[in-house]
């Protein structure tokens, strides 16, 4: 690159777009601002998407998820996908609260597994669940959604339990 042609503006553009790909794609992503409920159109999957927010301490952080809302939709979760965007995830919400049980049965990449109660809190999570295990993994209440992220990711971003979810505007 031949930096004397650049000039001052492309260079001051250069060095932006520099620091963008330098930038965590969620890890140090503090969004004051998360929307939840926000549409975000159809996944590759053909899933609606909105935004989710997960509020931790003072941090907001947020994710496009795809919303699993019917039985097949729940039945093939994150099944046969071999990467998972670090600002992306799924979410099985439920009409009542229930126990909830997933397994890893043909889910190619781990998973954080994060059981949700009816107040938004985060009752538990199951971190880096195993790929391929067909061993249950279960909320130790009645909840009423599990939000999927990349495997490992919750303990990066200090994500816990009592941590507070909300993909719905209300």
């Amino acid at each position: 690159m031949n930096l004397r042609k650049l000039g001052k503006m492309g260079l001051y553009a250069t060095a932006l777009s520099l620091a963008a790909c330098t930038m965590p794609a969620n890890g140090g992503n503090q969004t004051a601002g998360c929307k939840p409920g926000t549409g975000a159109g159809r996944s590759a999957a053909g899933l609606e998407q909105v935004t989710l927010c997960v509020t931790s301490g003072a941090k907001t952080r947020a994710f496009t998820v795809e919303l699993a809302q019917t039985s097949m939709e729940q039945a093939r979760g994150m099944m046969f996908r071999t990467e998972l965007a670090d600002n992306a995830g799924m979410v099985f919400p439920f009409p009542e609260p229930r126990m909830a049980s997933f397994w890893m049965k043909n889910t190619v990449i781990p998973l954080d597994i994060i059981f949700v109660r009816t107040d938004g809190t985060i009752e538990s999570i199951a971190e880096n669940a195993i790929p391929y295990s067909t061993i249950p993994v279960e909320s130790g209440e009645p909840v009423i959604a599990v939000l999927e992220l990349r495997g490992g990711l919750s303990a990066e971003l200090g994500i816990s339990a009592g941590d507070t979810v909300k993909w719905t505007a209300k």
